[in-house]
């Protein structure tokens, strides 16, 4: 192939191990949540600019290609690690917990194939979700009535709720950040421990989730 020297060194510090490198590692970073993002973006244009095209025009094609992939990776761990929810999932995952699905995709599989969807509903929100639901009801089953304004805006004020709860949830998951940090840089790190602090941010992410499918349904029935 044929590229600079400092392309070689590029080459010889990526290619053979990128496939197995977690997104934290391409980047040589320790597997923790909170990350410099300036200097995340730096590195990242740093290393996008050693795998251009235009440095591989008269490599192999399967040089060319492996140029291709190691971009489309680059890019999926820079996506990935800069933003501070799917950080907090992808590092998850690497721990072997996988969240409840609740996205708006795992709904429509769950109605086209008959199967119930799994739910968590966050016990503080049981009242309340309780409450929303038959306005939700009564809004679907009046559609073809008359417009009740004093339900709409019953829909609205849950909404502004549900939408300041759910940003409320990024500060939270911050301080959940802190903890994981702090235990990867002690020198005993206990297993039980480190459960702990990922069963908080579970916790935390599904009842985000949910919070988001809430806005969402509502978001449905006021624009209907």
């Amino acid at each position: 192939m044929i590229v600079s020297g400092e392309n070689v060194s590029m080459v010889t510090h990526v290619a053979n191990p990128a496939a197995t490198q977690d997104y934290f590692s391409i980047f040589e970073l320790p597997r923790k949540l909170n990350i410099d993002i300036s200097a995340l973006e730096k590195s990242f244009y740093a290393r996008s600019r050693k795998l251009h095209p235009d440095l591989f025009a008269r490599a192999s094609k399967e040089e060319q290609q492996w140029s291709e992939e190691q971009s489309s990776r680059l890019n999926d761990a820079y996506r990935t690690l800069k933003d501070p929810i799917k950080r907090t999932e992808y590092l998850l995952k690497l721990e072997g917990v996988e969240l409840e699905e609740q996205s708006k995709a795992a709904t429509e599989q769950a109605r086209a194939s008959g199967v119930q969807k799994k739910q968590v509903v966050p016990p503080a929100l049981l009242e309340e979700v309780f409450e929303l639901n038959m306005q939700l009801e009564e809004m679907r089953m009046g559609k073809k009535m008359e417009r009740d304004e004093q339900l709409v805006k019953g829909l609205e004020s849950h909404k502004q709720k549900l939408e300041r709860d759910f940003e409320a949830l990024t500060d939270e998951l911050k301080t959940y950040w802190h903890e994981w940090d702090n235990l990867i840089d002690s020198a005993n790190i206990k297993e039980e421990d480190r459960k702990q602090v990922r069963g908080k941010m579970v916790d935390l992410l599904n009842r985000r989730n949910y919070y988001r499918n809430l806005v969402r349904d509502v978001n449905e029935a006021l624009e209907n």
